[in-house]
């Protein structure tokens, strides 16, 4: 039996997938077929654990037909559990998102988010939906090595559902950062202290010192604020083994992220070390906003 790993991120700000094809005699040419149609799909670090809807509707992969019985069949908003799974046994579920129209007047539901730039000005894009979460989903593996609740807004804790805007590419820059890590003998452990921001909860730290930008990235599940932390205890770890964890541990991870850039250039994005404050510990912030961007 011969197993091809298969990563498909779609659209701007749909969420990648990992599929398992198993070529087995008369079957083989099929399958082959199967994965040359999803080439334009792959991803690159092979680690995401979600199928978008709308690349899997017309995939028609026979562990998926269930859900797309008819082509006007429309799936409920969230994740559906499938008969895929990862090579290391890791589920893969199916996911289908809330419409941004879904949004009135800045909330959705009882979730207050704010009102994204581009629906002022109309130049700027916007989510194609939201990602609900739950407190059933909210500790969901969206990959390898993260979570859904790695990239919820710190904000409305008592408020359910949530929403979420998540790009694969972002998934899979991290991934690809958290291999880079392991091949530098560090460890992979990376958190994500800022994930991403609803506008309304982005608009507070813009103008403060050191704060947020009006347009940023954060907004759109692109960008993540992130640090190694291999014994859990909420700060960098000593990454460049000086005996001390400051700005430039943050500048040793910055330099790994620029590597991992460098050999995937499709996800090339903004890059910036932070130093450490009273509030927390020295970090990198990682986008995929598709030019190079340095601060």
């Amino acid at each position: 039996m011969i197993l091809r790993t298969l990563l498909a991120p779609t659209g701007r700000l749909a969420i990648g997938f990992l599929l398992v094809v198993a070529l087995v005699g008369p079957a083989a040419a099929s399958s082959v077929d199967t994965t040359r149609a999803l080439l334009p799909y792959l991803g690159q670090s092979g680690k995401l654990r979600i199928i978008p809807s709308q690349a899997a509707s017309v995939l028609r992969l026979p562990a998926l037909e269930r859900f797309f019985a008819s082509r006007a069949k429309d799936l409920d908003p969230g994740f559906h559990e499938t008969e895929l799974a990862a090579p290391d046994g890791e589920a893969v579920h199916l996911l289908a998102l809330v419409p941004f129209s879904a949004k009135q007047h800045g909330v959705l539901g009882q979730y207050r988010l704010g009102v994204w730039p581009g629906e002022r000005s109309g130049r700027q894009q916007l989510p194609d939906g939201f990602i609900p979460v739950t407190r059933t989903n909210v500790d969901l593996s969206v990959s390898k090595r993260f979570h859904l609740a790695d990239f919820v807004t710190h904000d409305q804790p008592n408020v359910w559902p949530k929403y979420v805007v998540l790009q694969p590419k972002l998934l899979d820059k991290l991934e690809l950062l958290g291999d880079a890590l392991e091949a530098a003998g560090r460890s992979s452990r990376l958190v994500v202290m800022s994930g991403f921001r609803t506008p309304q909860y982005n608009a507070q730290g813009v103008g403060k010192s050191g704060g947020r930008a009006k347009d940023s990235q954060h907004m759109y599940g692109s960008a993540a604020d992130v640090y190694v932390d291999a014994n859990g205890d909420g700060r960098m770890d000593d990454l460049n083994r000086d005996g001390r964890v400051n700005r430039a541990d943050a500048q040793w991870l910055l330099a790994l992220a620029e590597r991992v850039e460098g050999a995937h250039t499709d996800l090339i994005g903004g890059l910036s070390a932070y130093k450490p404050t009273s509030a927390h510990g020295p970090f990198v912030h990682v986008d995929v906003r598709g030019v190079r961007a340095r601060w």
